[in-house]
């Protein structure tokens, strides 16, 4: 844990103008080492259709970070509004140029290591030899899509220690979370080539060839992922200082902008996961039908599940469990029945608000419950997809599916757990993660951003 805010650290991280050199030197890289401009040659021979809905898809994902803004805003003291909904926003920028730089490569180009962990880091450098590549739909068009989900994924995870992190420590760990993070998870599930896509394959049992691990829209990459670091994030920077056994956090600064937030993101969820099927198909309505219902069935059932614990039916508690729901369905979303989905959005409604409950207990302070809203939906999605897929879940009496996915489960919080409280505790010798404690106090805001609303 994090024992020391004052430390002096003589590196070049700790110049107020590294950001701004490196950031130069980046951009002229990205301008001018690949110029050309390859239009497809089959384009004529692509689905006007599946482009058109991707474009939109890709439109509506954009538009859930910006919803996770106003989501996690609303939730904070009115003094930290503005930097809680910043370090969402920021993500927009700053995973846009690492994408078209690397992270894209490392994530869906081929595998440079035999068990199908990580891309090879040079084959998509700056989206060279992007345009070249086709299917359906541009691969361009592929690539940008994917973006808003590395865009949103260190978003989640901001939530874990909102209200006491150092703005520039945050933009240097949102680099490498998703460098060493993100692309390695999104490789390995979603490359053809992946360790996940190929589990079955891979770890060479008989009886499990040709089965992988399902995530149809980021169950595991995104949610899982987000949720088990913002775990250790919290662990690693410790309470925040308003926290005292007889007073665990401030009242929500503005409930309608989690009521708005809520909305955006659902809204943009229908592109997060019946975007996923990649083309305007039967498949992308499948999908969008489940987000809804599952929501809708987490929704209500959180605020009944509370008024049945004897607590008031709250519009926060709504919204949570509205989350919720979208968060366990994305691993299944294009794979159950309607019936199902509504299952999956009962059960994590009841496991996260549960979980909710134990937390506030604990000595950790996940700000914002982002691990008990996305860690704990993402387990519970990850594993009733395994359960309730069609044709190769278990109740279709496939048991190695399931197998595979609590293998998978098990590996994925492991490797997120110690790589991001790595990161955690490298980028704060760097540059120190937490905010002195009189910054804290007066606000975040005011300390990081000078501006107050």
């Amino acid at each position: 844990m994090l024992k020391n805010n004052n430390k002096v650290n003589y590196n070049i991280f700790h110049n107020r103008r590294t950001f701004f050199i490196l950031f130069s030197v980046l951009v002229i890289f990205v301008s001018f080492f690949n110029t050309d401009f390859d239009v497809p040659q089959n384009l004529d021979k692509m689905n006007q259709g599946d482009i058109a809905w991707m474009i939109v898809a890709s439109a509506f994902v954009l538009l859930m970070t910006p919803g996770l803004a106003f989501f996690y805003g609303g939730m904070v003291d009115k003094k930290n509004v503005i930097s809680t909904m910043f370090q969402s926003f920021i993500a927009l920028g700053i995973i846009s140029i690492f994408w078209v730089f690397i992270g894209f490569s490392l994530s869906f180009g081929d595998s440079i290591d035999s068990l199908g962990i990580i891309g090879d880091p040079l084959q998509y450098l700056n989206f060279k030899g992007v345009l070249s590549k086709n299917s359906n739909i541009p691969f361009l068009l592929f690539a940008m899509f994917q973006l808003k989900f590395a865009v949103i994924t260190p978003a989640l995870v901001s939530g874990s220690f909102a209200e006491r992190i150092r703005f520039r420590s945050y933009i240097l760990f949102m680099i490498l979370f998703c460098l060493f993070i993100y692309c390695p998870l999104a490789h390995m599930t979603w490359a053809s080539d992946g360790l996940f896509a190929n589990f079955g394959n891979k770890l060479g049992w008989a009886g499990y060839e040709g089965l992988h691990v399902l995530d149809y829209a980021g169950g595991t990459v995104v949610h899982l992922s987000a949720g088990v670091a913002a775990l250790s994030g919290a662990i690693y920077l410790g309470k925040r200082n308003n926290i005292t056994p007889s007073k665990k956090a401030d009242v929500p600064a503005n409930i309608p902008f989690v009521i708005l937030g809520t909305a955006l993101l659902w809204f943009g969820w229908f592109g997060f996961n019946a975007g996923s099927s990649l083309g305007a198909n039967m498949e992308a309505v499948i999908a969008f039908a489940n987000t809804n219902i599952a929501s809708a069935t987490s929704m209500i059932t959180w605020v009944f599940y509370d008024k049945f614990m004897n607590k008031k039916i709250s519009a926060v508690g709504a919204c949570i469990g509205a989350i919720v729901g979208l968060v366990a369905i994305t691993p299944a979303a294009g794979f159950v029945t309607i019936g199902y989905s509504a299952f999956i959005g009962f059960c994590a409604a009841i496991i996260s608000n549960i979980t909710i409950s134990i937390m506030k207990k604990s000595v950790i302070d996940d700000a914002l419950d982002v691990f008990a809203t996305h860690g704990v939906g993402g387990i519970v999605g990850m594993l009733l997809t395994s359960i309730f897929a069609n044709e190769v879940g278990l109740i279709y009496g496939n048991y190695q599916t399931f197998i595979l996915h609590l293998i998978a489960l098990i590996l994925v919080i492991i490797f997120v757990s110690i790589g991001s409280y790595a990161i955690y505790y490298f980028v704060d010798l760097l540059l120190p993660l937490r905010v002195r404690e009189d910054q804290e106090l007066r606000g975040l805001d005011l300390s990081q951003h000078g501006e107050n609303i």
